[in-house]
């Protein structure tokens, strides 16, 4: 998706060889422009999955499913990371380890809002080695509802998450790619697989 490269380029910071900060338009400030446009070509490239609710974790990955779910007229769940007052029991829960925080979270979605009748499209900011999205199928697979498949914003094709992913036949539609963040410069893999 050019406008999302574009925006990376231009906005996204590299902070390491395996970190990228994009917080200006996607993880801390958002760009409505931008989110709509990412939830119009998610919901463009599951349009014929028959989706009945897209799945997400809190807090970055709300915004482009919630534009996915305008697209593609379905309601939006998102995955808490910590128990309330009100989400406490007939819970769908998973654990999941953040390498960017270096802490393991208890994720948890109601029982009410997933049922086996659904068909789930995931989706999320960032796919780096998977655990966000490990979890979430974990707790689809509780539900016995069906996966369709996996919407990333910006994938880090240099680590293993979408590899393992997608050895286990899971459809993963990322919308920008980062080949390598060495040397401080962004290099997009594209989808032939070529170099930019």
């Amino acid at each position: 998706m050019e406008q999302l490269k574009n925006k990376i380029m231009h906005e996204g910071k590299v902070l390491s060889d395996t970190v990228l900060k994009v917080d200006s338009f996607l993880n801390h400030q958002i760009d409505p422009e931008l989110m709509q446009e990412i939830g119009k070509e998610f919901a463009e490239r599951f349009r014929t999955s028959n989706i009945t609710k897209i799945l997400s974790i809190e807090s970055s990955g709300i915004a482009p499913a919630v534009m996915a779910g305008l697209y593609l007229g379905v309601p939006v769940i998102f995955a808490r990371k910590r128990k309330s007052l009100t989400l406490t029991d007939r819970l769908y829960s998973s654990s999941v380890y953040s390498f960017t925080k270096k802490e393991t979270n208890e994720i948890s979605v109601s029982k009410d809002f997933l049922v086996k009748e659904d068909v789930v499209l995931l989706i999320d900011d960032f796919l780096a080695n998977g655990q966000a999205v490990h979890g979430l199928v974990n707790i689809i697979e509780q539900a016995e509802a069906q996966l369709a498949g996996v919407g990333i914003v910006i994938e880090k094709g240099f680590q293993s998450g979408g590899t393992e992913i997608r050895d286990k036949g899971i459809r993963v539609e990322s919308l920008a790619i980062v080949r390598s963040l060495e040397n401080g410069e962004v290099i997009f893999q594209e989808e032939e697989g070529n170099a930019k």
